[in-house]
C-alpha cells in the first residue's frame, strides 16, 4: 500500500520502527545463558543483563534488514527509531503521565495471569491469545464436615498444586444438594443433584442410596477439614468454611468448587467479599519461578505442575482421593516461553479501560477498516468485553515505569520527561533511561516521608507499542503539535487478525485516552499464515522454509504475489505452500515475462530493419481509436478499465480486490493479444502496422508493469530498466531512475470500449469452445476444419462474431466461417437439479413427481429459467441456483 501511495501522489515516511524490549528478547537472553530462576537473573545484575539484552538486539536487527530489504520492503533503516531509544522511552513516559494526570491509572491487588518461566504477570489480553489443549489431572477429593466426620464434601478440580492453598468451598445456594451413602464402604458424601449422574459415573460407585435432600444456602457456613495444616491458623478468620457462589455452576465438577484464593478469580472475590482474606494479604505459598515456598514443606522448591502427581499420591495415602484421571482441556499458555500459565494473585499496575471503554467503542466507529467485520464484530467484541488493563511487568530489559513512591505508597510521583526528573531529583545529567541509569534516582519527599524511590516495574512492551504514534517522532520534546497532527490519526495502519488483541487494541485505548481520537484512519488486517500442515509456523519444530531460500529459488516476487493472492488479505489463514510460490512462477511469471522479451526482440527486429531507434509513441492509443485494429483498441480499452478498477480499489485499500483482474489481463496479453498480433509485432504485415502493434504492447505492458511494480517490484522494475531505452528522456513523466519514481497512470475513460471488450470477449469464448470440441473428438488443431458453425440466439452476438470471425478461423484452422441463430437445430438445453438444495427448501414438496417435470423441462423452459432467473411448475417456484442449466449438441451434430 505504501509504494502504491507513493506513485499516486502521496507523501510517505518509510521509517523502520524496532520493538526492542519485553520478554522475546529476555528470553532469548534466559536460553542463551541457560538462566533458569528470577534468583539467577538477581545474581548476574541488572546492568550486566540488560547489556546482553541490548547487544541480541542489536544482532538481530542486522539480520532482519537483509531479510526485509531482501523482500522488497521499501525502508529507511538509516533513519529508523528503536524503543530502546532514549528519546522513544522518554515519550512514552509522557504518554503514560497524560494517562496518570487523567486518574486512569491505579494499584491494585487482582488475580492475574503470571508466568513463572518469565517471572512476571501478563495482561488478560496476552493470554487470551495463545491457549492450548492441555492434559491435566482430574480427580475427586473429600472435605469431611467437623459437625459429621462421617460425611464429607465432594469437590472436583485440575489443579491438585492449588489444594495446599485451599481456604474455602463454594456452592451454589440456588441448588439443591444430595447426601448419598456408597453401600458398598457406607462413605457418605454431599455433592449438588443435578451433578448426580455424572459424579457416580466419574467416582465409580455403582451402588448408592440418597440419604438426604438439602438446599444449596443450608450449606453455608459449615466448617470442615482442611486437606493439610499448612494454614490451619487461618480458621480464626473463619476459613475451612461453605461460602455461597452464585459462580458454581451446573455444567461440570460437583458442585462443590474448592477456593483457592490466591490461584483464582472468583475464589479470590468469594473470600475477600465474605472476610476470609484480606485484599492484597492472601496466602501466597509460591515464588516468582512457580515454586513452591518452606511454608509448604513437603513441596518446598518443586515446581508448581511437578507437585501434581506427588500431591494425588498423598491424598490417595490418607484417604482424602475418592477418583482420579485425566482430562484434555484449554488451557492458557505463556505466549513466549509457550509453558502453563497460573492465575495468581499479584499487586500490580493497572490503567482503567473500563473508565474509557464506553469512548473507545465510539471512537472505534472511525476509521476505516478492511474486512470491515473485523472492525464490526471481533475487535468491537473485545472492546465490549475490555477489562482494566495489567501494564506493569516485573522484568528487566524494559521501559521503566516513572513512578517514584514512598515505601507505604501514600506519595506517588508521575514523571513525564527527563527534564521533569532532573529538577525533581537534583540529579544530572540523564541520558539514558533503563533501569540501571535510573532505579538509584531518589526524589525527596515533600509529606516527610524520606526519600521516594522508583517502583520496580517496567512497562508491558505493548503500552510502548500503542504509544509509538508519538513515541516514534519524540513528541510533544522535538516536534510541534502543528506538525504531529499533520501525521495523526495515521492515514494507513496493517497488521495480522492476531493483533486485534494486541497492537490494534493498545494504540486504541492509549490514543483514545490521550488525544480522545483513533489513532489511525484506514487498517489493512491480513490473516495468519500457517505451516503447511496447518499448524503455527514455528522455529522450534522446523515447519516452515527458510524465506531467504524462498527468494533465492523462486524470487521475492513470487512469494509476494503467492500471498496478496491468497485468503491472508481477507484476514483469513492460510496454509503456506511452496508449490504455491512455484506456481506463481511458472503460470504468471514466464509467460508475463516472456510477453517482455517479445517485445524487446521486435523492438530490436524493427531497428535493425529500419536503422531507427524505436521510441515509444504514448499518442498512439488514441490513433488506433478510430479505424484501428480491433485487437489493438481491445488491450487498450481492457487496459484503461484495469487501471480504473485497480485505482479504486487500492483507494479504499481493498487489496483482495485487485490481483486477481491484473493476473487475468496479464492472462489476455500474453495468451490473446501477443499471440494473435505476433505477425504484425514481427513486421510481417508491414511496417506501420508493426510500428503501432510495438506501440500498443508497450503501452499496456508499461502501465500494467506500474500497477504491478507496488506487489512485485523487482520483476517490474527489471523490465522497466530495459524498456526506458525506448521513452525519450525529456518525458519526465515516463522516463525515470526506477519505475517506483513513476506516477500510475489516470484511467482514460475515452478509450474504454464496452462494444469492441464485449466483441472479443465472446470471440474468444468461440475460440475456446472450439479448442474444446477438437479435443473431445482428438482432432488436432493442425488438421484444418472444412466448416466452422457458431450457434447463437442473440443477433448482437452473431454480429460481433462476423466482426472478428478472420481471428477465429485462423486460431481453429477452419476454411468456412458460419452463423446460425436457430438454436434449437443444433442444441438442446439440459439441467441438473440441487437435491440437497430443493429438497431443504420445499421439504416434502419435492417428490418424485416434482423431481420427474424437473428432468423432463424442455429448451424453452429452460431458457425461460436462465432468462427470469427463477421458473414455475403448476404452483412451485424453482428459484435461481437451483437447476445447473447447460447446453448439449443434439444427437445429430454429436
Amino acid at each position: 500500500m505504501t509504494r502504491y501511495a507513493t506513485q499516486t501522489g502521496h507523501y510517505c515516511k518509510r521509517r523502520f520502527g524496532w520493538d526492542c524490549h519485553g520478554l522475546p528478547i529476555e528470553y532469548q537472553i534466559d536460553k542463551q545463558y541457560n538462566i533458569k530462576s528470577s534468583v539467577e537473573r538477581e545474581e548476574i545484575g541488572v546492568k550486566e543483563y540488560n547489556r546482553r539484552c541490548r547487544e541480541i538486539v542489536m544482532t538481530y536487527s542486522k539480520e532482519w534488514e537483509k531479510i526485509v530489504s531482501r523482500f522488497g520492503r521499501w525502508i529507511d533503516f538509516e533513519n529508523d527509531y528503536k524503543t530502546m531509544d532514549c528519546n522513544f522511552m522518554e515519550s512514552v513516559w509522557w504518554a503514560f503521565k497524560q494517562i496518570f494526570d487523567k486518574d486512569l491509572v491505579y494499584r491494585g491487588s487482582r488475580i492475574m495471569p503470571f508466568s513463572a518461566a518469565c517471572n512476571t504477570v501478563l495482561s488478560n489480553f496476552e493470554a487470551g491469545s495463545n491457549y492450548k489443549d492441555a492434559k491435566d489431572p482430574s480427580i475427586y477429593i473429600t472435605f469431611p464436615l467437623l459437625e459429621d466426620p462421617e460425611t464429607s464434601l465432594l469437590a472436583w478440580t485440575t489443579t491438585p498444586w492449588t489444594l495446599p492453598s485451599n481456604l474455602a468451598c463454594a456452592v451454589n445456594p440456588e441448588f439443591t444438594y444430595v447426601k448419598i451413602q456408597d453401600t458398598e464402604n457406607n462413605k457418605k458424601f454431599i455433592f449438588a443433584e443435578c451433578r448426580l449422574k455424572d459424579v457416580l459415573k466419574q467416582t465409580k460407585i455403582k451402588n448408592h442410596k440418597v440419604l438426604e435432600k438439602i438446599p444449596g444456602k443450608d450449606l453455608v457456613g459449615k466448617q470442615y477439614t482442611p486437606l493439610f495444616t499448612y494454614f490451619e491458623n487461618m480458621r480464626e478468620q473463619k476459613c475451612f468454611s461453605v461460602v455461597d457462589g452464585t459462580f458454581v455452576t451446573k455444567d461440570s465438577g460437583t458442585g462443590v468448587v474448592h477456593c483457592a484464593p490466591g490461584f483464582g478469580e472468583e475464589d479470590y472475590n468469594v473470600c475477600v467479599a465474605k472476610g476470609l482474606v484480606q485484599p492484597g494479604k492472601v496466602v501466597m505459598p509460591m515464588d516468582d519461578d512457580g515454586k513452591f515456598l518452606p511454608s509448604v514443606k513437603e513441596w518446598a522448591g518443586v515446581y508448581f505442575k511437578d507437585a501434581d502427581p506427588e500431591i494425588i499420591k498423598n491424598l490417595k495415602d490418607r484417604g482424602r482421593l475418592v477418583a482420579q484421571g485425566t482430562i484434555v482441556h484449554s488451557y492458557p499458555y505463556c505466549w513466549r516461553s509457550q509453558t502453563p500459565l497460573m492465575y495468581r494473585a499479584i499487586d500490580t499496575w493497572f490503567i482503567k479501560v473500563t473508565d474509557i471503554k464506553d469512548q473507545i467503542i465510539k471512537k472505534n466507529e472511525d476509521p476505516t477498516w478492511v474486512p470491515s467485520f473485523v472492525q464490526e464484530k471481533r475487535f468491537k467484541n473485545w472492546l465490549e468485553g475490555a477489562r482494566d488493563w495489567c501494564f506493569s511487568r516485573n522484568r528487566y530489559w524494559g521501559n521503566p515505569i516513572p513512578i517514584w513512591a514512598s515505601d507505604d505508597m501514600q506519595e506517588i510521583v508521575c514523571i513525564g520527561s527527563i527534564k521533569e526528573l532532573q529538577e525533581l531529583s537534583g540529579c544530572g545529567e540523564i541520558t539514558d533511561l533503563h533501569r540501571e541509569s535510573i532505579d538509584h534516582i531518589t526524589i525527596p519527599s515533600k509529606m516527610g516521608k524520606g526519600n521516594l524511590k522508583r517502583i520496580p516495574e517496567v512497562f508491558d512492551c505493548w503500552f510502548e507499542s500503542g504509544s509509538m504514534p508519538f513515541a516514534q517522532s519524540h513528541y510533544p520534546f522535538s516536534v510541534s503539535d502543528e506538525e504531529f497532527m499533520k501525521g495523526f490519526p495515521a492515514n494507513f495502519i496493517a497488521e495480522g487478525l492476531d493483533q486485534t488483541r494486541g497492537w490494534f487494541y493498545t494504540l486504541m485505548v492509549i490514543s483514545t485516552a490521550i488525544k480522545d481520537s483513533a489513532p489511525f484512519k484506514n487498517l489493512i488486517v491480513n490473516g495468519i499464515v500457517l505451516a503447511e500442515d496447518g499448524q503455527k509456523m514455528s522455529k522450534s519444530k522446523q515447519n516452515y522454509p527458510d524465506p531467504m531460500a524462498i527468494a533465492k529459488n523462486y524470487g521475492a516476487d513470487a512469494c509476494r504475489l503467492y500471498l496478496c493472492n491468497s485468503p491472508v488479505v481477507r484476514a483469513e489463514s492460510l496454509k503456506f505452500c511452496e508449490k504455491g510460490v512455484l506456481d506463481m512462477v511458472r503460470e504468471i511469471f514466464l509467460p508475463w515475462f516472456n510477453a517482455y522479451r517479445f517485445l524487446i526482440q521486435n523492438i530490436t527486429r524493427y531497428e535493425a530493419a529500419t536503422g531507427k531507434n524505436f521510441v515509444f509513441d504514448e499518442k498512439m492509443k488514441y490513433k488506433v481509436r478510430e479505424g484501428g485494429n480491433v485487437m489493438d483498441k481491445w488491450i487498450v480499452s481492457c487496459n484503461q478499465n484495469l487501471i480504473k478498477l485497480v485505482r479504486n480499489e487500492m483507494d479504499h485499500y481493498k487489496l483482495y480486490n485487485v490481483v486477481r483482474p491484473l493476473i487475468a489481463f496479464l492472462e489476455f496479453l500474453t495468451n490473446a493479444y501477443v499471440r494473435f498480433n505476433r505477425s504484425r509485432m514481427k513486421g510481417e504485415d508491414g511496417i506501420e502496422e508493426q510500428v503501432i502493434s510495438l506501440n500498443i504492447l508497450f503501452d499496456v505492458l508499461h502501465n500494467t508493469n506500474t500497477l504491478m511494480s507496488c506487489i512485485t517490484p523487482f520483476i517490474t522494475d527489471h523490465m522497466y530498466q530495459n524498456m526506458k531505452n525506448g521513452i525519450n528522456p525529456d518525458n519526465k513523466d515516463l522516463h525515470a531512475n526506477s519505475i517506483h519514481f513513476l506516477q500510475i497512470s489516470e484511467c482514460d475513460e475515452n478509450l474504454i470500449d464496452a462494444a469492441v471488450e464485449r466483441r472479443i470477449t465472446r470471440m474468444l469464448s468461440a475460440i475456446e469452445n472450439g479448442r474444446l470440441i477438437r479435443e473431445r473428438n482428438n482432432i488436432s488443431v493442425k488438421t484444418p476444419l472444412s466448416q466452422l458453425v457458431v450457434v447463437d440466439r442473440e443477433e448482437e452476438a452473431i454480429k460481433d462474431l462476423i466482426e472478428v470471425q478472420n481471428y477465429i478461423m485462423e486460431e481453429l484452422n477452419v476454411l468456412d466461417f458460419k452463423t446460425e441463430s436457430n438454436e434449437d437445430e443444433f442444441i438442446q438445453y439440459k439441467c441438473e437439479p440441487d437435491n440437497k438444495l430443493i429438497g431443504g427448501a420445499l421439504k416434502k414438496a419435492f417428490d418424485k413427481k416434482l423431481k420427474t417435470k424437473i428432468a423432463n423441462l424442455s429448451s424453452a423452459e429452460l431458457r425461460e429459467y436462465l432468462t427470469n432467473g427463477h421458473l414455475m411448475i403448476g404452483d412451485i417456484k424453482i428459484e435461481n441456483g437451483w437447476l445447473k442449466v447447460e447446453k448439449v449438441f443434439n444427437e445429430k451434430y454429436q
